[in-house]
């Protein structure tokens, strides 16, 4: 390309100090060889800093080179590429089958370790959850046997409820201080059940608004509305 400037009335050793562009590379930018250049990038880059020392036009130094040079199109990524900014992108590393192997074995392994794990936290799970008698029944219970006929209940006398079934039928559970179970099942509307223990009687009943309650001879205020559940307890001084 610089043949076709004039440029030997500036020598080329002149032209490379004033570029920086080391001679050997000018003598083979003069030969039209700018495979020393470091790339397209820095070849043109080179060209335009030839220009600006000749005091030439800086486009028609590009165009004489582009022209020279077949005019090709790179792309940035081919650019970047060849001024080394960017790599290459490897090649897919090939996995060994061995690794493979390893790596389902521990799999195999972790999940093993997972599911005896799991395992014997279901079976003790059900181990601990074995029924135990409790002597207070939850409102969903119902009573399955038929409600007893009998009225009176008694472990003792230093404190009496009387219990009546006077505006609905009631679910209903009674038992002593040391947790005897004195009654549980249904009082049909109407019927009347009376309780006695030496300290203390405690109920559970279903439907407090269905039933009327006198504790130790005393009538106390109905328990809550139709279909509560509610839990008292009455002791001597009640």
């Amino acid at each position: 390309m610089l043949r076709r400037v004039k440029t030997r009335a500036f020598p080329l050793e002149d032209l490379a100090a004033k570029t920086n562009i080391r001679l050997s590379v000018l003598s083979e930018i003069e030969k039209n060889n700018f495979s020393h250049c470091g790339g397209e990038t820095y070849a043109r880059g080179h060209v335009r800093n030839i220009a600006s020392i000749l005091k030439a036009d800086q486009k028609e130094f590009i165009r004489l080179y582009e022209e020279e040079q077949g005019g090709e199109t790179r792309s940035m990524k081919d650019l970047l590429i060849e001024n080394s900014v960017m790599r290459l992108p490897d090649e897919a590393r090939k996995v060994s089958w061995k690794v493979l192997v390893i790596i389902s074995v521990a799999s195999l392994f972790v999940v093993g370790i997972a599911q005896v794990v799991i395992s014997n936290i279901n079976t003790n799970d059900v181990v601990g959850a074995a029924p135990t008698a409790s002597a207070s029944p939850t409102a969903a219970e119902s009573p399955s046997a038929e409600p007893s006929a009998q009225s009176t209940f008694s472990t003792g006398s230093g404190v009496e409820v009387i219990i009546e079934a006077a505006r609905a039928k009631s679910w209903l559970f009674v038992s002593d201080a040391a947790g005897k179970i004195l009654f549980s099942g249904q009082v049909s509307r109407g019927a009347v059940k009376s309780f006695s223990s030496d300290s203390q009687l405690n109920l559970k009943v279903g439907n407090a608004g269905g039933v009327d309650l006198k504790v130790n001879g005393k009538k106390v205020e109905v328990l809550g509305v139709d279909g509560e559940v509610v839990s008292v307890s009455y002791g001597v001084d009640s």
